[in-house]
């Protein structure tokens, strides 16, 4: 596995890889990027940096990098109907457990929503209460409202 911290306006995301394929983009406590470019950095790390880069300056509004996820059937069904929420718009857990199939499913699609390796990429911060409130989010609410808002503003422009 590969690790590259990238340094965002929330705080330190790291992100790590194979070769070939993106594993987890995590958000982390630490102030300081620890794990910097090399020249053993994979190609693909070094597009998901840039391609966050883009994301923040409010330069790309969906992510082209090539990424493996690892779960049940039921998770990966998640994680995909999460990748179909649309840039700067929000959804309900109830409407992601109608789109895989399970309505009934409201409280496995929050847990699931709650192990998404993949922040950001995966956008699970565009998952809402039914009510319209923010609900969870594994790097903190203030991060989820930010984002939300970060797209909102850059869908303006």
């Amino acid at each position: 596995m590969y690790k590259l911290d990238f340094p965002s306006p929330l705080g330190v995301v790291e992100i790590m890889s194979t070769e070939s394929a993106i594993k987890s983009v995590y958000f982390t406590n630490r102030e300081v990027a620890i794990y910097e470019q090399t020249a053993e950095t994979p190609a693909v790390l070094k597009d998901c940096y840039e391609q966050l880069i883009q994301y923040f300056n409010g330069e790309r509004t969906e992510f082209t990098v090539r990424y493996e996820m690892h779960g049940t059937d039921f998770q990966k069904s998640v994680w995909t109907a999460l990748t179909t929420v649309s840039f700067a718009k929000t959804e309900s857990y109830k409407d992601i457990a109608i789109k895989v199939g399970n309505e009934k499913a409201v409280r496995a699609v929050g847990t699931t929503n709650g192990k998404n390796p993949i922040s950001i990429i995966v956008p699970c911060h565009r998952i809402i209460g039914a009510n319209g409130k923010l609900t969870g989010y594994g790097g903190g609410l203030w991060r989820k409202e930010w984002l939300l808002e970060h797209e909102k503003k850059t869908a303006k422009e």
